[in-house]
């Protein structure tokens, strides 16, 4: 019988049969999620002999939802998500025009996942642009719940910027719009206790994985109370709940302004290990490290509360419509999503499984279309194929 999981005292109860509610998401979802659902039963039964099994629960989010039910976002959706703590995704469509905001914005907001978590490393076989993507190894912290991701904006005309740009001059003395007619304003909230809580996941990730360097992204230099508030309060943080280890040297707490750390993790990657960012500044950054390996095509995703265990897993890539349907879509970073999943409540074993059936197929250049387009002599796989490929692979581990 599946049960859901639990969080007390700071740690996840998870049972051996638990109930995980999953989005299939739009565009290639379809194709990916059946697909990716197969291979994740298969390292959870090799890895634990039927011991364990997850029991996937769909819920509804996206185009599938709004088809369905008439809403791209049903609050049973989020209902089912907050009650079960842990849930994966397939990429969602958001609509373009107004009324609609981004859906994967919404569910962190919603659920105050605070912290996205992207893990980007190379896997030998992967076309990369660079010459030694190997040297690309770094751990994405991003602030997921303020900024400017807020949506805290006024339109441009609108009555209520001109209430807003009336209060700026007026009664706080900016003189610095230049054209205030025509302009939209938006506003970026940054905040101590945002600041600090993702500077502390970020730290607690580096010494639980056994690393040293926590590198706070900003740009400081220009917002200085925003950006350089992150900054300031991410050193103090590390100051006030870390002093051992920062003595003992087991942790290193540095900064770099945001366009400079661009160049950095192309020039000299090896230098960071984890990294801390504020939201729009990690949105950048996180696209920008997975082209570095391969492309977001195989980048895994996470969005968490460590203080709350609520996490969203998913696919980091958008729905491709343009191939949905067509059984032609990478699933690896809905894959390896799924591998920080079982990471996560602590299965690590079939996560361990899953990722080295995925090392060996790109190794091997037993890739879908995306990657055997980039290389020479390669055939393309369908989504299926591959995922028989990885089927197969997981059940010659030992």
């Amino acid at each position: 019988m599946a049960d859901k999981i639990s969080f007390e005292k700071g740690k996840l109860l998870v049972p051996d049969t638990p109930l995980i509610p999953y989005i299939e998401g739009d565009g290639v979802g379809v194709d990916i999620w059946e697909n990716a659902q197969l291979v994740f039963d298969k390292a959870v039964e090799k890895a634990y002999g039927g011991q364990r099994r997850v029991v996937w629960k769909e819920v509804l989010a996206g185009k599938k939802a709004a088809d369905l039910k008439g809403e791209w976002l049903p609050d049973d959706t989020l209902a089912t998500i907050k009650s079960h703590l842990v849930a994966i995704k397939g990429p969602l469509e958001t609509p373009v025009g107004e009324g609609i905001r981004s859906l994967n914005v919404t569910l962190r907001q919603e659920l105050d996942l605070y912290a996205c978590l992207r893990p980007v490393r190379y896997f030998k076989g992967v076309p990369s642009p660079l010459k030694h993507p190997e040297k690309t190894d770094i751990t994405i912290f991003r602030e997921n719940t303020e900024d400017i991701y807020a949506g805290i904006e006024w339109e441009s005309g609108s009555v209520a910027v001109k209430k807003v740009i009336d209060f700026l001059q007026k009664d706080m003395q900016v003189d610095k719009i230049r054209f205030p007619e025509s302009s939209a304003i938006g506003i970026k909230p940054i905040s101590r206790q945002g600041s600090e809580r993702l500077t502390r996941a970020a730290i607690d990730y580096v010494l639980a994985k056994g690393l040293t360097r926590v590198t706070l992204v900003h740009k400081g230099n220009i917002q200085k109370f925003t950006e350089g508030g992150f900054r300031k309060w991410g050193y103090e943080l590390a100051q006030r709940e870390y002093a051992n280890e920062l003595a003992a040297g087991k942790l290193v707490i540095q900064d770099v302004i945001a366009d400079n750390f661009l160049q950095q993790i192309l020039l000299y990657p090896e230098k960071f290990d984890v990294v801390a960012l504020t939201n729009l500044n990690g949105d950048y950054a996180s696209d920008a490290l997975a082209a570095q390996v391969g492309g977001i095509g195989i980048a895994p995703g996470a969005n968490i509360n460590y203080e709350t265990g609520h996490a969203i897993f998913e696919a980091t890539h958008g729905t491709a419509p343009d191939i949905a349907g067509q059984n032609k879509a990478n699933p690896c970073s809905l894959l390896l999503s799924g591998a920080l999943l079982f990471d996560y409540i602590g299965w690590s074993e079939a996560a361990h499984l899953l990722t080295q059936a995925i090392e060996r197929a790109l190794f091997e250049q037993k890739v879908t279309g995306d990657f055997a387009s980039q290389l020479e002599g390669v055939v393309a796989l369908s989504t299926g194929d591959f995922a028989q490929v990885l089927l197969t692979y997981i059940e010659e581990q030992k």
